[in-house]
């Protein structure tokens, strides 16, 4: 399935680092950034989520929660938060559920590994309606954070 701005955002409920259930549609009346990243532990996924860390003011000053999703598990999320000292929580699609449901997976990815999630950036308003959506074939790439926070600006 593709998700595309404009759509309403599929619901789902993950597991957080922390074994807490996450429902995205709990988390109406504030807008949700979703960043779908491959793998837990690896450069450019640290990178980019030290990113987040590093300006999570913007994003708490725009009513915002971030969430971080993949596809490995609880335990493995909550070490590499701890190790990161991420400010926002990672939730595990360990079934690899929603981001297939948000056609956001790598059928093959490296090592011959499957169902990995493409990293990938969904902005969500306060409605649950997708206003951003951007998906990179490049697991070496990251989405666009300008872009992202000029949608979010304008969201209130």
């Amino acid at each position: 399935m593709k998700t595309e701005p404009g759509q309403q955002a599929p619901d789902f409920s993950l597991y957080d680092n922390e074994k807490n259930k996450v429902t995205l549609s709990e988390q109406k009346g504030h807008n949700v950034l979703l960043l779908f990243f491959p793998q837990a532990f690896t450069s450019v996924c640290t990178k980019e989520l030290c990113g987040i860390r590093d300006n999570i003011a913007a994003y708490n000053n725009t009513n915002a929660k971030v969430f971080g999703i993949s596809v490995d598990s609880v335990f493995t999320l909550n070490k590499f938060r701890e190790e990161q000292q991420y400010n926002f929580p990672l939730l595990s699609d360990f079934n690899k559920e929603v981001s297939s449901l948000y056609g956001t997976i790598y059928n093959d990815w490296i090592l011959d590994m499957k169902g990995v999630s493409k990293r990938s950036a969904f902005l969500i308003d306060k409605e649950g309606i997708i206003r951003y959506a951007e998906v990179l074939e490049n697991a070496g790439e990251v989405p666009d954070f300008a872009k992202i926070k000029e949608v979010l600006a304008a969201l209130d």
